[in-house]
């Protein structure tokens, strides 16, 4: 069988980021399946099947192209029920969808505006010309002003993490006593931030480091090892 991932990578095609991408890695660990990742540049993305997405990831199961991060998850579900499950039934399925807003409304707006220029010193050099280029028409200002507040966002960066800490007061997982989908949603906001930029701006024993390094740890017993940065 023939499984491939492809994810967004750096000019260091070993340097995988995008926060969507890790949350399929993860996911596809999570069903320990075997896949082979493909760095996939943004100039290359539209390449993929034909022009199948304008986004990663993309998942090719045997010839079945499925773009999308989320819908990997609910296509691995539904394609190997036998193995763990990510969402344990529609509950989870609501909550991944609720961690996903908070991921995305929260955590990723301030992601970009610590780590704006070093994602933008990573990429070769076509794609750092569509990522200014992008980026400046989204945000409306050039990268360098809206970088010029990234140490402001990291002094307030861990303060936005307070729901999770809170939920580890009680739990080791979102999911619970196991990690779900819900955990790689987050996982993979906070890894973007650590391959781009690093995390000192979270003290070494706050509870969400603790829960990172666990979610770090979780599949490297199946072979697969998602340390890299």
């Amino acid at each position: 069988m023939t499984r491939a991932l492809y994810s967004l990578c750096g000019a260091d095609e070993r340097r995988f980021f995008s926060p969507h991408c890790w949350k399929a890695v993860m996911a596809l660990a999570h069903k320990g399946l075997d896949f082979e990742e493909i760095p996939t540049t943004y100039a290359r993305i539209r390449a993929i099947g034909g022009g199948v997405s304008s986004i990663v990831p993309v998942l090719d199961d045997n010839g079945r192209l499925i773009p999308d991060s989320f819908d990997i998850a609910l296509y691995l579900e539904e394609a190997y029920p036998e193995r763990p499950s990510l969402f344990n039934g529609e509950g989870g399925k609501a909550l991944s969808r609720m961690v996903e807003g908070y991921s995305q409304m929260i955590i990723h707006p301030a992601i970009m505006r610590i780590a704006l220029l070093d994602i933008h010193a990573n990429l070769d050099e076509e794609d750092k010309a569509y990522f200014r280029q992008s980026r400046e028409a989204r945000l409306g200002k050039p990268l360098e002003v809206v970088a010029a507040d990234s140490e402001a966002e990291k002094a307030v960066f861990g303060a936005k993490l307070e729901p999770l800490r809170h939920m580890l007061k009680f739990q080791s997982f979102i999911g619970g006593q196991t990690p779900l989908f819900a955990d790689y949603i987050v996982f993979g906001a906070l890894q973007w931030l650590r391959v781009s930029a690093g995390l000192a701006m979270l003290a070494a024993d706050d509870p969400v480091m603790a829960w990172f390094e666990r979610c770090l740890s979780l599949h490297q017993s199946r072979g697969r090892t998602v340390t890299a940065a």
